[in-house]
């Protein structure tokens, strides 16, 4: 061969490197499945600020402990129907220890260290009923109910004395806590009553990663096996699975099989177009390991950036391979046609309109990673890095690895003829009848345009599991783990002073039955203020109720035993953090905000708030506290997500003006034949969205943004090789592959990546359509 036809010592030594490379992606693959480093938490894929980054870790900490447990909420109308379905569910879940493995939560709390631990801080812990009532007390009155107490043996104080508790207040101030929760210990069960039925509540945890790779269900499987038995045994019987591990295998599953679909489905596609174009296996070897390759590397640099993989960004990189799969095509495409050229001349003849390609959507795929979603950019590094990975491969190697000639087939011969039959925007009346058709179509859509910004489009969960929860959290009254107050303060214990504000302020919401209560560290450990001021008032009363006792018996006043009312000495939030007694509630405690220098901070969470008119009202009720903030993540996430659309829209437009500066410097006057055929599919695409009902939200006006980018190709190679019908098959081909790769990403079930594949879907089909329009 002549010069100009071999490989340069350079290419060869950049084949060898890239060789290097990639046998260190395949070890570094290995290693990858063969660790848990797949995230199926949505949060991940969120962006975080200062204002959020606190909202982000208290979420962080409620999930840390439910992550990995599974309740099942067993009801019927009497209790022993229940106790009975409960066996029988416990039965069937024994079978597979390996999967769930039962945890007491009733023998999870000890009372009695609990009550050795509170002793010394009696007299200072009272409830606001308690505080009311002793506050208005007639000392005289007192008395006769102490005289009562003291002559009623069976109904006096189980947890103590007569003399350490004369008043009896400690009773009702534990009993005040345990109200924290409905579940109280009956036979050995935790049980409540709800909804007119008694009901059990068992509580698993998961003996493995809810992620399957597979996308098994075995979790789902074995709990859907217990309820049919309980049910057996007895219709009335109703069963309530839930947890976030149910949720997790859920989205795995259903992951597995799109990743398949899409992924499997797009290779399966492309492989088939490149047999039918070409009729040699070399071209489906190559191609195939270009796309390995490309996929190998973004899933390898994707987790050494960011430690772990998002579930959705490989559902969205599934769509990859449409893409990558073009410069492997237009090789081919171009060896095919000619085979007089060597694979390193044709090489050299490709890689300037296949370099400009690959920057164009490179550029749009990074854009996406504009904003600051650690999720999108995510799918904006695995897509670049795979399509440049794909580049690279078929840049440094099919000239290496391609021997032989290919022969033009019936399907290449056809494509190629197509370009000549395909017609040109002329002022016509088929032209004019076209142009107004589609402004039509346009127009009409944009016209039914409905904006959606709802963080909840990102991920959705089978309705039976949502509805699940919802109803576990209802019977419950569990508090939602989204809408909390965040209290700050100096000082540990302006924390809990500024807590105890704030639940005076929402005292009237309690009693209007619009908020069940709260949950709080200061309903623990009252702020020291509070611990001395209650002190001081038990003290008071107890000493004259325990004078008026021994008048009234004509006895001696029995002294004030160790341990009772001292306003010297108070109960320390450090103290408490520091006792098992703690553990349950320690999560709500965030200790120091960014370091050592920000201020302390605490959560206090809301039980019975789904009414979206009762948080706006809480939201109200705690305005004018200090410190305290209220938090709502989802509407918060909502409105981050309109502000980033809107960012996103300006920049789409922004590189709308970069891609024409681009195209103008390469092709003077005639780029706007390149750049005018995507805006236009742009246009198609949005209104689709519009006829079909589907809201506009960030994804497909990122969608948009990557359509710049790859749509822009089509033209791009149409002005590199006017009127070349073989540029014109790959440009066939290579649409083809891509229309399939985002026409199966349309069948996600996930709002956010249906939307994005319907957007790409239309832009991609209607830029390869309108590209020949306005060719040369």
């Amino acid at each position: 061969m002549s010069k100009p036809d071999r490989l340069s010592p350079l290419a060869r030594v950049l084949a060898m490197i890239w060789l290097v490379l990639v046998l260190l992606l395949a070890w570094h693959q290995a290693g990858f499945w063969r660790g848990n480093r797949i995230d199926t938490d949505i949060m991940a894929l969120l962006p975080s600020s200062e204002r959020t980054a606190t909202a982000d870790r208290v979420l962080r900490q409620l999930a840390e402990d439910v992550s990995r447990e599974v309740m099942v909420l067993v009801g019927a109308p009497d209790w022993q129907a229940a106790s009975t379905a409960a066996d029988g569910i416990q039965a069937v879940t024994a079978r597979h220890p390996e999967l769930l493995k039962p945890v007491d939560k009733i023998g999870a709390f000890d009372f009695d260290a609990a009550l050795a631990f509170y002793r010394p801080w009696r007299g200072s812990m009272l409830t606001d009923a308690q505080r009311a009532q002793l506050t208005h007390a007639d000392p005289a009155a007192l008395a006769q109910q102490a005289l009562a107490r003291l002559y009623q043996i069976s109904s006096g104080s189980a947890l103590t004395g007569w003399s350490t508790d004369p008043l009896g207040l400690w009773q009702d101030w534990w009993l005040a806590r345990a109200d924290v929760t409905r579940v109280r210990e009956r036979d050995g069960l935790a049980s409540f009553s709800a909804d007119g039925m008694q009901w059990i509540l068992l509580t698993y945890h998961i003996g493995k990663p809810a992620f399957s790779v597979s996308g098994d269900t075995d979790y789902s499987d074995l709990l859907t096996a217990a309820e049919a038995s309980a049910r057996r045994a007895n219709d009335k019987v109703r069963v309530v699975s839930a947890g976030i591990p149910l949720h997790a295998e859920a989205a795995a599953a259903r992951a597995s099989v799109e990743i398949n679909v899409i992924g499997l489905g797009s290779l399966a596609a492309v492989l088939l177009l490149v047999w039918l174009a070409f009729r040699s296996l070399r071209p489906i070897v190559l191609v195939a390991l270009s796309l390995a390759i490309g996929t190998a590397a973004a899933i390898s640099v994707t987790a050494v950036v960011f430690d772990r993989v998002h579930l959705i960004t490989l559902v969205f990189g599934a769509s990859l391979v449409g893409v990558a799969e073009d410069y492997g095509i237009h090789y081919f495409v171009t060896r095919q046609a000619d085979s007089t050229r060597s694979p390193a001349h044709t090489m050299r003849f490709l890689l300037p309109g296949m370099a400009l390609a690959l920057s164009t959507s490179v550029v749009a795929y990074l854009a996406l990673g504009v904003a600051p979603f650690p999720g999108l950019r995510q799918m904006a590094l695995f897509s670049a890095v795979g399509l440049a990975a794909a580049f690279l491969t078929v840049v440094l190697w099919f000239p290496l690895l391609d021997r032989g000639s290919l022969r033009p087939t019936r399907m290449s011969a056809w494509l190629a003829r197509g370009l000549a039959r395909w017609p040109r925007a002329r002022l016509d009346r088929p032209s004019v009848l076209v142009a107004a058709g589609l402004a039509v179509f346009i127009v009409g859509g944009l016209l039914q345009v409905r904006v959606v910004d709802d963080v909840r489009q990102l991920q959705n969960s089978p309705a039976p599991l949502v509805e699940a929860q919802r109803t576990a959290g209802r019977l419950l009254g569990s508090p939602s783990p989204t809408q909390f107050l965040l209290v700050r303060g100096d000082t540990p214990d302006q924390v809990l002073a500024r807590e105890e504000t704030a639940k005076a302020a929402l005292k009237g919401l309690i009693a209007q039955g619009r908020l069940d209560g709260v949950i709080a560290l200061s309903e623990w450990v009252p702020s020291a203020a509070r611990q001395r001021a209650d002190a001081t008032l038990t003290a008071g009363l107890e000493d004259q109720v325990r004078e008026r006792v021994a008048k009234a018996l004509h006895a001696t006043r029995a002294p004030v035993p160790v341990g009772n009312a001292s306003t010297d000495h108070v109960l320390t939030l450090s103290t408490w953090l520091a006792q098992p007694v703690s553990a349950a509630l320690r999560h709500l405690w965030l200790g120091r905000e960014g370091g050592q220098s920000g201020p302390y901070a605490s959560v206090v969470l809301l039980r019975g708030l789904a009414d979206p008119a009762a948080a706006r009202a809480v939201h109200a009720a705690v305005a004018s506290s200090p410190g305290v903030e209220w938090v709502d993540r989802v509407e918060d996430l909502t409105g981050l997500l309109h502000h980033y659309r809107v960012l996103m829209s300006w920049l789409l437009l922004a590189g709308a003006v970069a891609v024409a500066a681009l195209l103008a410097w390469r092709y003077g006057v005639a780029s706007w034949r390149a750049l005018v055929p995507t805006l236009l599919a742009g246009l198609c695409s949005v209104a689709l969205l519009g006829w079909l009902h589907v809201p506009v939200q960030l994804f497909p006006v990122l969608a948009l943004a990557l359509l710049l980018g790859v749509g822009v190709d089509y033209g791009i190679f149409l002005l590199e090789h006017p009127g070349d019908g073989v540029s014109w098959s790959a440009i066939v081909l290579g649409a083809a592959s891509t229309l399939l790769a985002f026409g199966l990403l349309a069948l996600s079930s996930t709002p956010a990546l249906h939307a994005f594949g319907i957007t790409m879907l239309a832009g991609v089909g209607a830029v390869w359509v309108l590209s020949p329009w306005f060719r040369p």
